[in-house]
C-alpha cells in the first residue's frame, strides 16, 4: 500500500504537470478558454479554475477578451503573457552579424544587421554582436532577457555550446560561446549551427510539428539541417547534416578545411566566385557578369545567381554545374533520410528555378522511387530575418518544452537550472 508521503508527492507531481500543460496549451493556442481546457484535459471545473488562478498569480497567463458566443454565455479567453520576457538572437554568418529581439511568442520585435568578417575571432565578434543586442534592448523597456540563441556558420557541439574545428572561423575552435553570452546577459543561452536555426524557422512558418524536412543552405559554404518528425536532428555530437565536406568523386579541388574534393570546394558559393574569377581573368569571358566585375562590381555568390537569372551564359554554366553536384549529394540525403520537403536556401535560392531544376533532375535520377514519391523540392522564402525567427523558436522550445518543469516555480529561467540542456 502506498505511503502517505508517496501519495502526497504523486499529487504534487500531478498538480505541477497539469499546471504546466495548461500554460502551454494557452501559449500555443491549443485551448484559450476554461471550458476548452476542461474538455481537452479532462480536469474538473474547480481544478481548472485553481490551476489557471495559479498561472495568473505566477505571471504566466492573463484574462483577455470574450470568446465568440456559441449560443450561450460567452467564455472569457486567456492569453499567454509573452511580453514578460525577451529572447536575444545573434545569427552570425561568414561575412555578417544579424541580431534580433523577440517576445516569448517568437515574434520579432527589433533587429539589426552589420557587415562583419567571422575571421575577426570570437572575442571581437561576440563583443560586437552583444553590443548591437544591447542597443536594441535599451529600446524595449524593462522586460528582462529570458534566453539567448547564437547561430554559427560551422560545426557546433550543442551540448557544450562550443564550435568544433570550424573551417572558416580561425580562433573559434573550442571557444566558450555559451558561457560568454550567458555571463553578459545573465540568461541561459544555446549555441547551434546556423542552418539549424533556419530549420527551426521553417518549422515554425510551416507549422511542421510532425514533418520530415531537410533544409540545404548553399551560401559561401554548404550545410544542411534535418527535421525528423518535427524535431531537429543534430546527431550524437551536433554534426548531423554537415554535407559541405562530403567528398565529390573525381574532384581535386582544395577545400578551406584542409582536405581535397569537398562538396563546398566544388559547388559552394566561394567555389563559384573562384571559378567565375578564373574565367573572367582568362580574358575570354564576355557578358553581363564579366563586364560588371571588370567595371569594379564585387564578385559574390549572389551576384552570380542574379546574373544567371538574367541570362548571362557564364553565370548560367556555373550555377548549373553547382546545382548538378549539389543534386547528387541531395539524392544521397533523400535516400537515407526520406524527407517530405527538401528546401534550398542561401545564395543559390536567388537563382530560382535555374538552380532548382538541376537539383530536382539529379535527385529524381539518383533516388529511389519511394523516397521521391511525395517529395517536394522547393526554394526557401529567402527572408534575411529567418535565422532570427528560427533562433527565437529554438530558445522558446527549449524553455517551455524541455526545461519548463525546472524553473517555472521561480517565475523565470536562470542559467543554473537550464545548464544541463
Amino acid at each position: 500500500m502506498a505511503s502517505e508521503s508517496t501519495l502526497r508527492f504523486s499529487a504534487q507531481t500531478d498538480e505541477v504537470t497539469s499546471l504546466l500543460r495548461i500554460v502551454n496549451m494557452v501559449r500555443t493556442g491549443e485551448a484559450t478558454t476554461r471550458p476548452e481546457i476542461g474538455r481537452i484535459t479532462g480536469l474538473g471545473r474547480g481544478v481548472v479554475t485553481q490551476r489557471i488562478d495559479q498561472a495568473i498569480e505566477m505571471g504566466y497567463l492573463a484574462d483577455s477578451e470574450l470568446a465568440p458566443s456559441t449560443g450561450g454565455r460567452s467564455a472569457r479567453t486567456l492569453r499567454f503573457r509573452s511580453e514578460q520576457g525577451l529572447v536575444v538572437v545573434c545569427a552570425l554568418g561568414a561575412l555578417h552579424i544579424r541580431v534580433g529581439i523577440a517576445d516569448l511568442d517568437g515574434a520579432l520585435i527589433a533587429h539589426a544587421h552589420e557587415a562583419w568578417d567571422i575571421a575577426s575571432g570570437p572575442d571581437k565578434t561576440l563583443a560586437r554582436a552583444m553590443e548591437l543586442a544591447d542597443g536594441l534592448l535599451v529600446e524595449q523597456g524593462e522586460a528582462p532577457v529570458w534566453a539567448v540563441t547564437v547561430g554559427l556558420p560551422g560545426p557546433v557541439d550543442f551540448a557544450t555550446g562550443r564550435p568544433v574545428a570550424p573551417p572558416i572561423m580561425p580562433g573559434w575552435n573550442g571557444f566558450d560561446v555559451r558561457g560568454t553570452v550567458e555571463e553578459h546577459f545573465d540568461a541561459p543561452a544555446w549555441v547551434d549551427n546556423d542552418v539549424n536555426l533556419l530549420v527551426f524557422g521553417e518549422r515554425a512558418r510551416r507549422h511542421a510539428t510532425e514533418d520530415d524536412l531537410i533544409y540545404c543552405k548553399i551560401g559561401s559554404g554548404i550545410g544542411s539541417g534535418l527535421l525528423s518528425q518535427g524535431r531537429v536532428h543534430r546527431g550524437a555530437n551536433g554534426a548531423a547534416g554537415d554535407i559541405g565536406h562530403v567528398r565529390v568523386n573525381g574532384s581535386k579541388e582544395p577545400c578551406r578545411c584542409g582536405k581535397v574534393g569537398c562538396l563546398e570546394a566544388v559547388a559552394g558559393g566561394w567555389a563559384l566566385v573562384r571559378d567565375a574569377r578564373q574565367a573572367i581573368e582568362a580574358e575570354n569571358a564576355t557578358g553581363q557578369l564579366a563586364d560588371a566585375v571588370r567595371g569594379g562590381a564585387p564578385l559574390t555568390p549572389e551576384a552570380i545567381a542574379r546574373a544567371a537569372e538574367n541570362g548571362d551564359s557564364l553565370a548560367i554554366g556555373l550555377v548549373q554545374s553547382s546545382a548538378r553536384v549539389v543534386g547528387e549529394a541531395a539524392a544521397t540525403l533523400v535516400n537515407v533520410f526520406n524527407p517530405k520537403v527538401f528546401i534550398i536556401g542561401g545564395a543559390a535560392a536567388a537563382a530560382g528555378e535555374l538552380f532548382l531544376a538541376e537539383v530536382r533532375q539529379r535527385v529524381y535520377e539518383l533516388s529511389l522511387p519511394l523516397a521521391t514519391r511525395d517529395l517536394q523540392i522547393v526554394p526557401s522564402v529567402n527572408d534575411a530575418q529567418e535565422p532570427l525567427r528560427g533562433g527565437a523558436a529554438l530558445a522558446i522550445e527549449t524553455l517551455f518544452v524541455t526545461t519548463f518543469p525546472r524553473w517555472f516555480s521561480g517565475g523565470r529561467p536562470t542559467v543554473q537550472v537550464t545548464a544541463s540542456v
